[in-house]
């Protein structure tokens, strides 16, 4: 009856994160009133308060790293966006053909996503492509190209999407062989859709664009700017390596070091105005982090109580093959938040049942990453675009896709291959 009762709270909290448009209530309410039910409930059945909060602050530990994580990653992004690092990007593209350029922004998005994370380059991509394109429709199929390249590139980096960042951090996969791993398949993923995307555009042309003026002291401020955040950001998984102190801990760090050397160059300047740190602290996205707070708060209380590891024998049992259990969490991800389904995995999966390293996990970091894009509100990518365009959801459904699900199953195939040979 309590296991009933708990997953009717976690799925009707799940339907109020999915429709908080129509409800018109925010996600991180959702996921609040969610997690903290969850755990209620939990206290209530078990009865023993000392164990229950001896779980529950074990589960904050390794919930308080990934949001630490983020939190630094989000604020360094920020300070660079602040700064207009990311426009200098722009002064560098100077083709007219557009399928040259949808080559040249889907392998930026690729590679960017890698060192930032996913939805930051989606938005700042998406924000490009609007100041090169006129027409609508072709910013709608730059902006779908956008989600699968941003999600495919965040894939593969240990650093570029929070699902590969919990597996990282939660001890699953290293950031090493994930990179190793995971680098051609993720490269299928975005190949495949962007090899028809160009048919498309060939021998169509955009019109030459003027850059934005700017002033050569504040272009050079930029490039320090945009330098100094990806090499600190760079510097994360360098630092574990060295110390073997968690992530979260690099990523303090790196933006400790942003810091000073923004108010270094801040103090040269002599001018009375906020702060770009303290500014680029107000303009963090807090409600992502009190959402990711909430629902990996629900995901414990349901480990805890057992019912992960029950979902886990049933998925063996009935699929029996981690390819299909990992193909088929891939294809829910693009209706269900990858963040949650990947916590929920990591509470199906000890890693005496995979160890770390094992080709599993970086099988879901490959399906949860990259699945997402086959529905434009199935990532965050794809959330952010499609509101900044104004993508209609049945226009991505019928054009972008088919191509994104080809793109999924070709990355399969290519991992399933390595892994084969």
């Amino acid at each position: 009856m309590t296991s009933t009762l708990l997953l009717l709270i976690f799925v009707g909290g799940y339907f109020a994160i999915a429709f908080e448009q129509t409800l018109k209530l925010n996600k991180a309410a959702s996921a609040l009133l969610t997690g903290v039910a969850c755990w209620t409930l939990y206290m209530i059945s078990r009865g023993d308060s000392a164990v229950v909060n001896d779980q529950l602050l074990i589960h904050l530990g390794d919930i308080s790293s990934i949001l630490f994580f983020l939190f630094g990653a989000m604020t360094i992004v920020e300070l660079i966006d602040g700064h207009n690092g990311f426009s200098i990007l722009s002064q560098y593209i100077t083709t007219t053909k557009k399928s040259t350029l949808l080559v040249i922004i889907s392998i930026i998005t690729f590679v960017l996503s890698s060192l930032l994370d996913n939805l930051t380059t989606a938005i700042v991509m998406t924000s490009l492509c609007g100041r090169l394109l006129t027409d609508k429709e072709d910013r709608w199929w730059f902006g779908g190209m956008i989600i699968i390249a941003a999600n495919a590139g965040g894939a593969w980096s240990p650093i570029g999407d929070v699902t590969t960042t919990m597996l990282w951090i939660g001890g699953q996969v290293t950031g090493y062989h994930l990179v190793i791993k995971l680098l051609a398949p993720s490269l299928a993923v975005l190949a495949l859709p962007l090899l028809f995307v160009v048919v498309k555009f060939r021998g169509q042309s955009i019109r030459e664009h003027l850059p934005v003026a700017t002033s050569s002291t504040e272009k050079k401020e930029s490039a320090i700017i945009l330098f100094l955040g990806i090499a600190s950001l760079l510097f994360v998984p360098l630092f574990k390596a060295i110390t073997n102190l968690p992530p979260f801990m690099g990523m303090l760090l790196a933006l400790g070091i942003m810091w000073v050397s923004i108010t270094i160059i801040e103090n040269r300047k002599k001018r009375k105005k906020p702060h770009p740190v303290v500014l680029a602290l107000h303009k963090i996205d807090g409600q992502s982090i009190l959402f990711f707070l909430g629902i990996l708060l629900a995901v414990g209380a349901l480990q805890s109580f057992g019912l992960l590891t029950q979902l886990a024998a049933f998925l063996g049992a009935t699929l029996k093959n981690d390819y299909l259990i990992g193909g088929a969490l891939g294809l829910i991800s693009s209706i269900v938040d990858n963040v949650p389904l990947v916590a929920a995995t990591q509470g199906m999966y000890t890693l005496q049942t995979f160890p770390m390293d094992h080709f599993f996990w970086h099988f879901i970091a490959l399906t949860t990453g990259t699945g997402g894009s086959c529905i434009i509100i199935g990532s965050a990518a794809g959330v952010a675009v499609m509101g900044i365009e104004n993508i209609p959801f049945m226009w991505y459904l019928k054009k972008i896709s088919g191509l994104a699900l080809l793109g999924f199953l070709g990355g399969i195939l290519t991992f399933v291959l390595m892994h084969l040979v």
